[in-house]
């Protein structure tokens, strides 16, 4: 069995390739039984969102895998042939597969690293996929790591602490100046896209007092609803600036219409109070000149971009130290996976030895009728304690090879020795066990998942 991901994203598709891809949430049930219908696939994830639609699965053989997971993509949208498809499909297995599933779960490979939508679509997509019976213990505990591994990413990185939006910038700022801002108010200029989304921001991190005018008065009156604020006529926003800790300003005016006289006289009616002032219009709308106003903070469009470009840099200075957990415990998983190599040859090993031992005392008790019963438990016992010895050092070697470099060639070597050619040992060359033999298998393993693997630096007792 091999851990295979097909996909496409962001990065290799463009949007009008990748709306038509996106399977909506009403048909993720059914396209997960379909996936799981196809020969081979024995366990599904798929994981839909505006800019991936990837599948995740566990498949018998990689070259037969990749081919019907593509054929899977291709059938479940007519409307886009699979010439179309294929040369924007990524392909990946093993490590690299598990890899790309941490980093996707981290935000890693998202449009904007750091962002935190896309770990919640994961757990969505986790949760129709065990409703589904779609999983079993391979995706189960791998998905469950990625889960874990986003989180720890998050706590033990600054990847998500910095903006990297022009609205959310201007948040950032706001929190330098005003420590606290759930007793401030925000008055917004005019309705530009960026300013709604700003005044979205300022409400997330507590900002609860609103006031919003706009030329129209009823827009203006139906944003201020919108934000459980309150309108102001255009023209008397100026005198009503003073009420207002941050002003943003956003309108398609192509003069200042907030001058330094305008901002003084605010600051002095406030007696001095800090105010926080950010003009993302273009041209601008605040004269520059705000700027020499003591107590006055005047940001425009620039200030908040450079901001913006300071943390995307600081945003991959941390993304590389969650490239580094990632690559970690990538090796906690393939540790685990191979772990699960062994098994079923050990069990393999010991049901023939026992197969050999049971066939030989039976025949040569056959011969001895005239022993009493102590007599063939003795010999049944010797039986039983040569076979043990014979395989003792086999089966502790397995074990204690299997994380090593030559894992599989030990496997290998134990199946060919002992002539252990059940297919249902047949795990060597990265393959891994499956837990049954359909998609449809029973999904509660993953209840002990984060037990059995561990995490990178915990401590876990010794077997």
């Amino acid at each position: 069995m091999h851990i295979v991901v097909v996909g496409l994203s962001h990065k290799t598709a463009p949007v009008e390739i990748r709306e038509k891809l996106a399977i909506p949430e009403s048909r993720i049930g059914e396209a997960l039984t379909r996936l799981c219908s196809y020969q081979g696939v024995r366990e599904g994830i798929l994981l839909s969102t505006c800019n991936r639609v990837e599948v995740y699965a566990v498949v018998d053989e990689i070259e037969s895998g990749y081919g019907r997971i593509q054929e899977f993509l291709a059938d479940a949208h007519l409307s886009l042939s699979s010439e179309e498809l294929t040369p924007h499909l990524y392909w990946h297995q093993g490590d690299r597969a598990i890899s790309h599933l941490f980093r996707v779960a981290s935000s890693l490979d998202s449009m904007i690293v750091g962002e935190s939508q896309i770990l919640g679509q994961i757990k969505d997509a986790f949760e129709v996929a065990l409703t589904h019976k779609a999983t079993g213990i391979i995706l189960n505990k791998v998905v469950k790591k990625a889960i874990s591994v986003a989180k720890r990413v998050r706590t033990e990185t600054k990847i998500a602490e910095m903006a990297v939006s022009v609205s959310y910038a201007a948040v950032e700022l706001a929190k330098k100046i005003f420590s606290d801002l759930s007793e401030k108010t925000v008055l917004l200029v005019g309705a530009g896209e960026m300013a709604k989304l700003a005044a979205r921001h300022f409400i997330a991190n507590g900002v609860r007092h609103v006031r919003v005018t706009t030329r129209n008065p009823q827009h203006g009156l139906e944003l201020a609803n919108r934000f459980g604020g309150t309108a102001v006529p255009f023209e008397q926003f100026r005198e009503d600036m003073a009420s207002a800790d941050i002003v943003l300003v956003s309108t398609g005016a192509a003069h200042y219409l907030v001058s330094e006289d305008d901002v003084q006289h605010s600051v002095k009616q406030r007696m001095n109070r800090p105010m926080f002032l950010i003009d993302i219009s273009v041209p601008r709308n605040i004269d520059p000149a705000v700027r020499h106003v003591d107590n006055a903070f005047l940001f425009d469009i620039d200030d908040l971009k450079a901001r913006v470009e300071q943390n995307r840099g600081g945003r991959l200075q941390e993304a590389e130290k969650a490239e580094r957990m990632v690559v970690d415990e990538v090796g906690v998983v393939r540790q685990w996976l191979q772990s699960l190599e062994v098994t079923p040859t050990i069990m393999a090993l010991r049901t023939r030895a026992d197969d050999i031992k049971r066939a030989e005392v039976e025949k040569t008790l056959g011969r001895l009728a005239n022993l009493s019963v102590p007599e063939r438990e003795l010999v049944e016992a010797m039986a039983s304690s040569i076979v043990n010895k014979l395989i003792h050092n086999t089966m502790v070697t397995l074990k204690a090879e299997v994380n090593s470099s030559e894992g599989a060639a030990f496997v290998e070597a134990a199946r060919r020795f002992f002539n252990l050619s059940d297919p249902a040992v047949s795990n060597v060359n990265g393959s891994i066990p499956s837990a049954s033999e359909t998609c449809h298998s029973p999904h509660d393993e993953s209840k002990d998942a984060e037990e059995a693997i561990p995490r990178v630096g915990s401590k876990t007792p010794d077997h």
